[in-house]
């Protein structure tokens, strides 16, 4: 039976994802009612410029007054789409504390806060869910902690932001360097005035400090990721990639330990075959390969930002929670019962792309090779092009953990035969 009075819902901001949700919220209320099994009302929208123009939206709804918002008494469900930690985090505590279930997309806020969050959300018999915070339209969490519940996940590799497959994408494709592509992104939109997040890899680092939590039933914290930016993968690293068969891509690597001990995460520009799924993933588009033991290898695939991709997400946690409220029910809240510790990047077993300058005469090579065997790093190809008394070496290795890796590539700087080194990147999806 159809419930008349509307549920109603508070959004928490209203920039490029939150006036898609009004208006989505607006145009397709019929079907969201059918589907939910009752109305559906926005009952009002915090903003920080009331002065703004927003269009479909009644502006009576707008208040700068968020708290007030929250604790009128009405209020069924919170979007909170205002990104950040402050004042999204004591929001969604208001929230909670209110009676209130929570949707929400802020990815920093649940890297850092999540367990916290959640055991609010827990205590008070209430919804928090999130679909949106990881990869836009993508459905990647549901199926991660509903879908794939039974079974076991060992690795979560993908591509989570938008911005930085873009830039490297053109560098692919077109030759282009690192400063040309991100000014063509910034030109078209993909990327801000200030790309730090996304270039840096913080975005994609605290999307997989989610994904990690998720698939392997412990708590990540944006803290326990390994992260590195992309801004100094040049030309000259994917013509070698290329060479070997490879492309580059910005990944964010979730895995389980071969003994199931422990668990790792980590974001850095990496080498990957061109035969991967991965490597064709072009634009601006997000892809996440997901191996389970019982389910093989999966792949998600589409748009991973973007006010309508976005708003899509949040829509569809929107009726789940409104389901459940209709139900008198919550849906699955944290899983982290496993408590697996996190392990450095040292402990990581991957391969690696070294290029170094080097003199061109005799026996550099074996001392370069030398360095190698003293901490247990085996060769696996090696490429040598002289010129002019100086020459490009180029050494892919064989899998080795990261810390022997590292170590390797500091005693190579200290040779007096070596120049420099001009390009270290790992080599994964083999």
């Amino acid at each position: 039976m159809m419930r008349t009075r509307p549920l109603k819902v508070a959004l928490l901001g209203c920039g490029v994802v939150g006036s898609e949700v009004a208006r989505i919220m607006t145009t397709h209320a019929d079907d969201l009612t059918a589907r939910i099994g009752a109305p559906v009302e926005l009952a009002g929208v915090a903003v920080r410029r009331p002065s703004k123009v927003r269009e479909g939206i009644d502006p009576a709804l707008i208040t700068t007054d968020a708290t007030a918002l929250l604790k009128r008494g009405d209020i069924d469900v919170a979007i909170e789409v205002i990104g950040g930690i402050e004042p999204a985090r004591g929001l969604i505590t208001t929230a909670f504390e209110q009676g209130i279930s929570v949707v929400s997309a802020n990815k920093a806020l649940l890297a850092q806060d999540g367990a916290a969050l959640h055991a609010a959300a827990e205590a008070a018999g209430l919804d928090l869910y999130y679909e949106a915070a990881v990869a836009g339209a993508i459905p990647l969490i549901r199926p991660l902690r509903e879908s794939l519940a039974g079974d076991k996940i060992n690795r979560v590799m993908g591509i989570v932001n938008g911005t930085t497959n873009f830039i490297l994408d053109k560098m692919d494709s077109t030759g282009a360097g690192y400063q040309e592509a991100l000014d063509e992104a910034t030109a078209l939109g993909y990327a801000e005035a200030d790309p730090t997040a996304d270039v840096e890899g913080y975005d994609a680092a605290a999307k997989a400090a989610i994904l990690a939590g998720i698939a392997f039933h412990t708590r990540v914290r944006l803290d326990d990721v390994h992260r590195e930016g992309m801004t100094e993968v040049s030309a000259a690293d994917f013509a070698s990639a290329k060479r070997m068969g490879c492309t580059i891509k910005l990944l964010a690597i979730c895995e389980r330990a071969a003994d199931g001990g422990s668990v790792t995460a980590r974001v850095h520009p990496a080498m990957i075959p061109l035969s991967h799924p991965l490597a064709s993933v072009r634009e601006a588009y997000n892809a996440v390969f997901v191996e389970a033991e019982a389910a093989g290898r999966l792949m998600f695939y589409g748009p991973g930002a973007g006010g309508s991709p976005t708003a899509s997400a949040v829509l569809g946690d929107l009726v789940a929670v409104c389901r459940n409220k209709l139900d008198r029910a919550t849906g699955p809240g944290e899983s982290a019962y496993t408590q697996l510790p996190v392990s450095p990047m040292g402990e990581v077993v991957t391969r690696y792309h070294i290029s170094l300058d080097v003199a061109d005469k005799p026996g550099v090579l074996a001392q370069v090779a030398t360095v190698f065997a003293e901490h247990g790093v085996s060769i696996d190809t090696v490429r040598q092009q002289g010129k002019d008394g100086e020459a490009s070496l180029v050494v892919v290795t064989h899998r080795a953990p990261d810390a022997a890796l590292s170590g390797t590539v500091e005693a190579l700087r200290k040779l007096d035969t070596v120049a420099g080194v001009a390009s270290i990147m790992r080599v994964e999806g083999e």
